[in-house]
């Protein structure tokens, strides 16, 4: 198949950046939307240009890393869908393809379609660490946790903190994500000890890091490859208020 590229090149954030328009023609239908950008930039490299700068890493929807805004949508055009995952045969023969970066103030642009993510990464290490009795493994079944809980706090655990929440959302919140990790743990009664403190901590670090606010649009949970859900936000907001209440340590 035949396809135009229209890829957004940036040097660095300082870079006003711009749109370069690429034509690749013989894409194997079923290669993936990575494998097809493998192939863009075999062909940049045999021209002697720079080759377009992409995140990925496991190629299996599992790391998160392959951000990418694809025709507008995060992830691209298929729901519940890592851009790893997307094939080529769900585009038209013909077809022009715009490829973006995650647009925020808070994932500034490294280069090309590549940001800086670790906003997340200081996120999760305000939430600290878990109390644990360190000695022989506690017997698996000495503490119970119950199914519906446990379901829940494993939807949330899928998130694997790509982004598209806040790529999708018009405020680019991050709520979506600090709600999930919250939520995981706030579920367990392995996260109690620090319940309280671990929200407060990871929602000041998200507004320090300069998210905007959630307006329960739903893009989010729209865009999340993961399908998770707002329901979560709604959680964490109300651990939050206890936590405010209570102003435990």
């Amino acid at each position: 198949m035949r396809v135009t590229l229209k890829v957004w090149r940036q040097k660095n954030a300082q870079d006003k950046g711009r749109f370069e328009t690429y034509e690749l023609d013989h894409i194997d239908e079923h290669a993936s939307f990575l494998e097809m950008f493998d192939v863009l930039n075999e062909k940049l490299i045999k021209e002697g240009k720079d080759p377009v700068a992409f995140d990925h890493d496991c190629r299996e929807g599992i790391c998160g890393m392959c951000s990418m805004v694809i025709n507008g949508r995060p992830h691209g055009p298929l729901p519940r869908t890592t851009t790893c995952q997307l094939h080529m045969r769900h585009f038209r023969d013909g077809e022009t393809i715009v490829v973006e970066p995650w647009r925020a103030g808070a994932f500034p642009v490294i280069k090309d379609l590549v940001v800086d993510r670790s906003a997340f990464d200081r996120i999760i290490a305000a939430g600290g660490f878990i109390s644990v009795n360190t000695g022989q493994a506690v017997e698996a079944n000495s503490i119970l946790v119950p199914k519906e809980n446990a379901d829940k706090a494993m939807s949330a655990a899928e998130c694997i903190g790509c982004g598209a929440c806040v790529a999708a959302c018009k405020n680019a919140s991050a709520m979506l994500f600090v709600a999930a990790k919250v939520s995981h743990l706030a579920l367990l009664p392995q996260g109690q000890p620090e319940r309280y403190r671990r929200v407060r901590n990871m929602v000041a670090q998200m507004d320090k890091e300069g998210f905007g606010a959630c307006t329960n649009t739903n893009a989010c949970e729209a865009a999340c490859p993961k399908g998770i859900s707002v329901a979560n936000i709604a959680r964490m907001n109300r651990e939050y208020l206890r936590a405010t209440l209570l102003a435990e340590d």
